[in-house]
């Protein structure tokens, strides 16, 4: 598509990246089942592998399917590229891998998924990198975490689980002033809640295995480039600012401007880190995508709905959902998120684990999964499962402690769910 500004979400969610098949003329994105390329000559594939032309190689590198849902997700949010690779969690580590060195650290948020948790202070210490973990409401202890080895500030948009939402132009200016990128986990809300590129990240993140996708089909992961940040004003990110020696001293923010880290992820990082997206999955997501506007406004409708209802029982401890006016984030949404807080959040339920427990095995049409932005609606008790690794100081910070549950409210008719969620309440407090 040309001139994709002057179209709304609506027409970008279906069209951004993709054009008829100009040899079938099929107008849905076909499945590009292929490991491999024919090069024209010998000419052209030197080219290729020199990074003077762009074209496909090889699947772990580029794929035509893949670059349809790269230029369709990186359109969405406002990005100037995008690498897809295969699930989430590659896609904190991809955006990651370019900016780190060892020795170096990054300052995360409290309040992320507890895999990621995990992720950031366990798994990467084994690249020699760490992270210090900071509550982003004190602004005055985020600056303070930041010293000389800090190359990055990660937060998520609307956080998993307790749909809690961070004020990211407040971030921004801090990320700024200290010359360091700010990377936006954007899997809770998605672009069309939320366009974080808008607000000052330099990167953002998606899991596409939620609700980008939407099906609960594939797993999937992405990061965006917003193309706004200078690698070479400091000496911070020699991989992005210094001559790469594998490819004859090129440099990538010289020869690349703003995709110098599109490019990288590409040429380096999928190259050599293998974290490749496959075709189908890719295809799957296309597909998913489409609907995206249209899920989104009913899964926040039905939050809403829903968690109004929680916070008047009686059974209920306390809901933290930023789209009711209890919440101390509420004033956050028309900000960060003026389509609404999103279909996640959490509750607590009187009685504690065990109440939780015993909610989560008598609901019949909520699913008791480890996911989150089906079309379908979900549940897990985050203590016992997707924060379990975490110690009770951690769960509790990220909130996620053990007499709460998390919710994220699918398509379904929404007063089939209320009683579903009423009888299971009933069994679990009984």
């Amino acid at each position: 598509m040309s001139d994709t500004e002057s179209y709304g979400f609506d027409t970008l969610q279906i069209h951004a990246g993709a054009r008829p098949d100009p040899t079938t003329g099929s107008r849905q994105t076909p499945i590009h089942q292929t490991t491999a390329y024919v090069f024209r000559d010998a000419e052209h594939a030197a080219a290729l592998f020199n990074l003077q032309e762009v074209g496909y190689i090889y699947s772990r590198l580029t794929n035509p399917t893949v670059a349809v849902l790269q230029e369709r997700i990186a359109t969405l949010e406002g990005g100037v590229g995008a690498v897809c690779c295969s699930s989430g969690h590659a896609a904190q580590i991809m955006a990651l891998f370019p900016l780190m060195q060892p020795g170096n650290n990054i300052v995360a948020s409290t309040r992320l998924y507890g895999g990621t948790v995990t992720q950031f202070s366990q798994t990467i210490k084994r690249f020699g990198w760490s992270a210090k973990f900071v509550d982003f409401d004190d602004l005055v202890a985020l600056e303070d975490a930041i010293d000389e080895n800090t190359r990055a500030i990660f937060c998520e948009s609307i956080a998993n689980p307790g749909g809690y939402i961070t004020d990211l132009d407040q971030i921004a200016k801090i990320s700024n002033k200290a010359l360091i990128p700010l990377i936006v986990d954007n899997t809770s809300a998605t672009p069309y809640l939320c366009r974080p590129i808008e607000h000052g990240a330099t990167l953002v993140v998606h899991s596409t295995t939620k609700y980008l996708t939407g099906n609960g089909t594939v797993t999937g992961g992405c990061v965006v480039d917003s193309g706004n940040f200078d690698w070479s004003s400091s000496n911070k990110f020699p991989s992005l600012s210094q001559p790469e020696p594998a490819y004859h001293g090129l440099k990538f923010a010289e020869t690349f401007g703003p995709l110098a880290f599109t490019f990288f992820g590409i040429a380096i990082s999928l190259r050599d880190l293998g974290m490749t997206m496959n075709p189908q999955a890719a295809h799957y997501t296309l597909c998913g995508i489409e609907t995206l506007s249209l899920r989104m406004d009913r899964h926040v409708e039905n939050a809403e709905t829903i968690s109004e209802w929680l916070e008047k029982d009686s059974r209920i401890d306390f809901v933290s959902y930023a789209g009711l006016r209890s919440s101390p984030y509420y004033k956050r949404v028309d900000k960060i998120c003026p389509r609404g807080a999103g279909g996640l959040f959490t509750f607590g339920v009187k009685g504690g684990y065990e109440a939780c427990i015993k909610l989560v095995e008598s609901l019949e049409i909520f699913s008791h999964v480890a996911n989150l932005g089906d079309t379908r609606s979900l549940i897990i008790h985050p203590a016992s499962t997707t924060h379990r690794q975490l110690t009770r100081e951690q769960q509790e910070a990220a909130g996620a402690a053990p007499n709460t549950v998390r919710v994220s409210i699918g398509i379904e008719y929404v007063g089939d769910l209320i009683a579903d969620l009423d009888q299971a309440l009933t069994k679990a407090t009984a």
